[in-house]
């Protein structure tokens, strides 16, 4: 992989087109974005999670490609395994979480007017990404 100039999270790709991005809890990568949706592959380490958020502007469709993924949306958990997906709401407050010992690996399929990085409001970090938290 080769990295960027501006920014050591970062880095692209084989191909040297997409960037994938650096978080406490792993990286992600955009595969492809148009007017409205957003792909993005996902990669969680083992006992790490993204924070409890949600979004104002867009839903999401989670699809297991490997590893264990606990889920929580809204009201509910559950465990899910490669070839099984889950479907998120805007404006739900949801968690991914990998309780496996292997990378957790997803596809996120984004769908809504705005698709920011910014449309996230956090409810609860393990890595003190909240302004309270700071």
């Amino acid at each position: 992989m080769l990295q960027l100039s501006n920014s050591p999270s970062d880095t692209f790709n084989n191909n040297g087109s997409t960037p994938t991005e650096s978080r406490p809890w792993g990286t992600f990568t955009t595969l492809e974005e148009g007017s409205g949706y957003k792909i993005k592959r996902i990669e969680v380490k083992p006992g790490h999670r993204i924070s409890l958020q949600m979004h104002y502007h867009r839903s999401e469709h989670w699809i297991i490609v490997s590893g264990t993924a606990k889920v929580i949306c809204g009201e509910n958990i559950e465990i899910l395994q490669s070839n099984q997906s889950t479907y998120v709401p805007q404006c739900t407050l949801h968690r991914l979480e990998n309780p496996g010992v292997i990378p957790l690996v997803i596809i996120e399929v984004q769908n809504g007017e705005y698709l920011g990085e910014d449309d996230i409001v956090r409810f609860q970090d393990d890595y003190a990404r909240m302004p309270d938290q700071k």
